[in-house]
């Protein structure tokens, strides 16, 4: 292309980068919460935070959950995002659907009652966290 093996290394790389960083930006588009979910993400923020820092330190689940956890955490504490929050939704909805989707994992790996042991909110943010994720109700622990 250049001649040159680096630039074409470069330019090559860049470009598929770009590449990706636009499918991401696509998927974003296509799977972004509808309606009042991402109002009920945002306001459950809080919470959440605490259970993935609680789900995080907890030696009873798998190392591999731990560890996704403690990468989401450090992914949120970042100030640089995947899609930048200046882009209106779309800027937002990034940490919402990433967090979303470690949840949904979470839950897959470790189970629900997890998510219930660890939850600090009321049970009606419980709720709205598990229709977010796409997790399933969990079961109530006695």
């Amino acid at each position: 292309m250049t001649g040159s093996w680096g630039w074409d290394l470069l330019i090559g790389t860049v470009a598929a980068l770009l590449v990706a960083w636009l499918a991401l930006i696509g998927t974003l588009v296509i799977i972004r919460p509808r309606g009042n979910l991402l109002r009920e993400a945002l306001r459950l923020l809080p919470d959440v935070l605490r259970l993935i820092r609680r789900l995080a330190a907890d030696p009873d689940l798998p190392r591999g959950v731990r560890v996704r956890l403690a990468l989401l955490l450090a992914y949120l504490a970042l100030p640089l995002d995947l899609v930048p929050d200046f882009i209106p939704v779309l800027g937002q909805a990034d940490d919402v659907i990433i967090v979303a989707l470690v949840l949904r994992s979470v839950v897959r790996r470790a189970g629900s009652q997890a998510l219930r042991r660890h939850w600090p909110g009321t049970d009606d943010g419980l709720a709205a966290l598990t229709r977010l994720t796409g997790a399933g109700e969990p079961r109530a622990t006695p």
